[in-house]
């Protein structure tokens, strides 16, 4: 199978979790030896809004914004590459040609974000469509989607599945912002539902929830199809 993994930085680097980090260099090199084909997109979480906040103070326009957040997804991702060393693409790749290039080196691809006004979900969401993956496994805070915002309402119902024409209806924000933080943001739910693909989102603090939703086992997470 073709696999976009989409790390959030909610997981790995909201502090940072050097041991959740080595758990899931292992999940990749797992997922590489039993055949698939994979591109990892990690997140920058609280580090990047970190310095998304000091990049505001410092009087620094959005887009400014966004380059120090791409620069901190990039540097962890460039610690995954470090770690897998020679399975990994060596270098953190800035565009999609690249990924596909270290793809058909055979090449276990690790990345950050991309360019500015588009969130590492986006880039995920943008090299599925790319590489036409046959899933996406989103590794998140959270048990999975909910029917609202389960931080701020008590009663919200995790969803075991959503079609990908509801998905607009459930998310809150509807545009990019500098440092934006929900399941999926807006950009990458219109580049899931333009090329329909398919989509588990799961609680990423066990890396083995990557393994089951890559399987196919049901409950895990939310599917989105």
């Amino acid at each position: 199978m073709r696999l976009v993994i989409r790390i959030g930085g909610s997981v790995i680097a909201s502090p940072v979790n050097v041991e959740l980090i080595k758990k899931y260099v292992h999940m990749l090199e797992q997922l590489k030896i039993q055949g698939h084909e994979v591109v990892a997109v990690i997140g920058g979480g609280k580090t990047a809004r970190k310095f998304i906040e000091i990049a505001n103070k410092l009087g620094l326009g959005e887009k400014d914004q966004d380059e120090v957040a791409i620069s901190i997804s990039r540097l962890f991702a460039q610690l995954f590459i470090k770690k897998l060393e020679k399975i990994s693409c060596g270098k953190v790749p800035t565009s999609l040609a690249e990924v596909t290039r270290y793809l058909d080196e055979g090449k276990l691809v690790v990345m950050g974000g991309l360019k500015p006004g588009i969130t590492t979900d986006t880039v995920a969401a943008m090299v599925a469509e790319k590489i036409d993956a046959d899933l996406i496994v989103k590794a998140t805070d959270q048990e999975g989607i909910y029917d609202k915002d389960p931080r701020k309402h008590k009663d919200a119902v995790k969803l075991d599945r959503v079609s990908i024409e509801n998905l607009t209806q459930i998310f809150e924000r509807d545009k990019h912002e500098a440092g934006i933080h929900q399941i999926l943001d807006p950009e990458a739910v219109k580049i899931i539902q333009r090329a329909r693909l398919k989509v588990v989102v799961v609680n990423g603090f066990n890396p083995e929830n990557v393994l089951l939703a890559v399987k196919g086992k049901k409950g895990i997470g939310t599917l989105i199809e």
